[in-house]
């Protein structure tokens, strides 16, 4: 292995024209200097092509390829296929890394050859303060590392660094997802495989125009089940390693929990699509009835049935 391994970053992009440049400049800020960029460009309609032409010219490390629109994990996919690096990063086109970002990680990864993935802590950008404190995730081989990551994805897809042989290994991203495509990728990763974190805040998430936590909450809780359900399928043994009542609370009893908070926010079309799904797996004591059973009635009069009862509460 080089002391300066080659590190494949890959970008899908699409309509980033916005922010593109800004990200790409600040990535060649990096102090770690050997390392490609391949940015795949998902169909964009805006400016962003003739955006990345012109940095492509500027900066001999980028390499563009154009796909019709197929959705950020073929996006991915293309560029794996592609990537020529020992190492592998995903960046999406509007969020960032510290300048040590790829010095520290690197070094991680080289000073310990059985480790697969290294992973940092994060910090949210541009939503309300309470949203963005730095956060730096656990230690996951120090606690019981498969019931902590399949309850809930551990890291964003750009505060990790993985051998590209690994991720070749697992056949990279599931095309089919909409969403939690990276926590699927973590799973098949990160469980079977030795994972180090570094314990620095390396990475920045940008969030837009007034981006809300809660926005399409419903296809990401939907995909996150649906993500854990192929897991247990493909690793019938780990129900017998952490049991089964533990296995039901973070997939069963985390999408219940998520079907309360969607409620008492009034978000009602997310909630009741979770309540009938919970009800209908059987997962439910008596007193979830009184708010699953009329999740079952059509939408129009689920939500006016709740108005009622808020107006009741009201006087």
């Amino acid at each position: 292995m080089s002391d300066n391994p080659l590190v494949s970053i890959i970008m899908p992009c699409f309509n980033a024209a916005k922010y593109i440049e800004n990200t790409i400049t600040r990535l060649f800020e990096q102090t770690y200097s050997c390392f490609e960029l391949i940015v795949v460009d998902d169909g964009s309609r805006d400016e962003s092509l003739a955006i990345l032409n012109r940095l492509s010219g500027y900066y001999p490390a980028i390499s563009v390829v154009t796909q019709a629109n197929q959705g950020a994990g073929a996006a991915r996919n293309v560029g794996l296929k592609l990537a020529r690096g020992e190492f592998v990063a995903f960046l999406d086109a509007d969020d960032g890394w510290d300048a040590e970002f790829l010095s520290v990680m690197v070094t991680e990864l080289v000073s310990n050859p059985d480790v697969v993935l290294v992973y940092c802590g994060w910090q949210n950008l541009g939503l309300q303060d309470k949203f963005c404190r730095p956060y730096i995730p656990d230690d996951f081989e120090r606690k019981e590392k498969i019931l902590e990551i399949l309850a809930a994805c551990p890291w964003p897809i750009h505060a990790a660094l993985i051998r590209k042989a690994v991720i070749d290994q697992v056949g990279g991203f599931d095309e089919s997802l909409t969403s939690c495509m990276d926590y699927d990728l973590w799973l098949r990763i990160a469980i079977p495989g030795l994972i180090h974190r570094v314990e620095k805040v390396l990475a920045y998430y940008f969030h837009h125009d007034g981006d809300q936590i809660t926005k399409n909450r419903l296809k990401i809780a939907l995909n996150h089940w649906h993500v854990q359900q192929k897991f247990l399928r493909a690793h019938p043994d780990v129900v017998n390693k952490i049991g089964k009542e533990r296995v039901a609370d973070v997939t069963k009893g985390r999408l219940l929990r998520q079907a309360y908070k969607n409620f008492w926010d009034r978000d009602l079309i997310t909630a009741q699509t979770l309540f009938r799904k919970l009800l209908f797996s059987g997962y439910f004591c008596i007193a979830d009835l009184k708010y699953m059973l009329p999740a079952l009635l059509p939408y129009g009069l689920y939500r006016n049935l709740i108005v009622f009862f808020d107006r009741g509460d009201q006087k």
